[in-house]
């Protein structure tokens, strides 16, 4: 029977000390790449803008989300408030460019959990985590007194630090990045990260060596492994070639990779000429075709 790796890691004791491990980066802060180096243990806040506290929008069952995480009871998301990014097309514009959401306690994350598990879902979703890690894991041992014992899900837009990435070794069963874009300039230009791609290939090799490919139950549910999402944006500014070449070459030709159609011009994108219109359905089909022949074959 499945049994998710952050139990084991209470059991010994070492989840603790990923705790502190994490807390510690707080309070000179290089959580992320960002490396803003405030006190955001004193709540001196960098550009994720959160503090010493997380904060949250809203969680609830997510039937939206990939067949493996969905399943028959959706994936019990979390969706943190802000974000390391500053995409200018984010389709949560409202909660990470403008801060729509609240501050909560450590203790009421954790019964967030725990009430997500009792209404049947999956895992537990934590929709862009990366500036909350230090919270999350605080919050883990509270919710596993209450019983919790499903899959968590680092759901993540792929800027994170492989030095944090190493102390969550064990806590998340699924890793599920983004791969925004290929390309430092257009990075630059549409997320304010021009280190994005290569920040973003070591993020999920490190996730990679953790997790291992997608693993799934009986039922085709997610259990543990890596799953990678890429957005398809106009005028081939993701790069989708050297992203399906990468995972290809460089994680696994097994990786499980959801090609997203569904972009739109949401936030200040209207701004932004070459990306102020949706993709065309054969923008999308050409993505699928370079994905197949760059050898990628699960596609959800």
């Amino acid at each position: 029977m499945f049994m998710p790796g952050y139990l084991s890691l209470h059991k010994t004791g070492r989840l603790q000390e990923k705790i502190e491990a994490a807390n510690a980066l707080l309070k000179e802060c290089r959580i992320c790449p960002r490396n803003c180096r405030v006190n955001r243990g004193e709540n001196r806040l960098g550009f994720c803008k959160v503090g010493r506290l997380p904060k949250v929008c809203s969680y609830h069952p997510h039937f939206g989300e990939e067949p493996p995480l969905v399943g028959f009871h959706g994936s019990g998301t979390i969706f943190v408030t802000f974000c390391n990014l500053r995409c200018v097309f984010c389709q949560n514009y409202e909660i990470s460019h403008s801060g729509e959401g609240r501050e909560i306690s450590i203790e009421r994350f954790a019964k967030m959990m725990n009430e997500l598990q009792d209404m049947g879902c999956h895992n537990i979703n934590f929709v862009t985590p990366t500036h909350v890690v230090p919270q999350i894991l605080e919050a883990l041992p509270f919710a596993i007194k209450e019983g919790l014992r499903v899959p968590l899900v680092y759901n993540t837009g792929g800027y994170d630090s492989v030095d944090t990435l190493k102390i969550l070794e064990g806590v998340f069963d699924i890793y599920m990045p983004d791969f925004k874009f290929a390309d430092g300039e257009v990075a630059a230009r549409l997320c304010m990260a021009k280190d994005y791609p290569q920040r973003a290939m070591d993020a999920i090799k490190e996730m990679h060596r953790q997790a291992g490919d997608l693993v799934t139950d009986e039922n085709g549910i997610a259990e543990r492994g890596l799953i990678v999402r890429h957005l398809i944006m106009p005028n081939g500014l993701a790069g989708t070639r050297k992203v399906m070449r990468f995972l290809a070459k460089e994680i696994s030709p097994h990786t499980y990779v959801n090609i997203m159609d569904q972009y739109r011009p949401c936030g200040t994108a209207h701004k932004h000429q070459e990306i102020n219109r949706r993709i065309t359905p054969e923008e999308y089909q050409e993505a699928v075709e370079i994905a197949h022949e760059e050898g990628i074959y699960r596609l959800a």
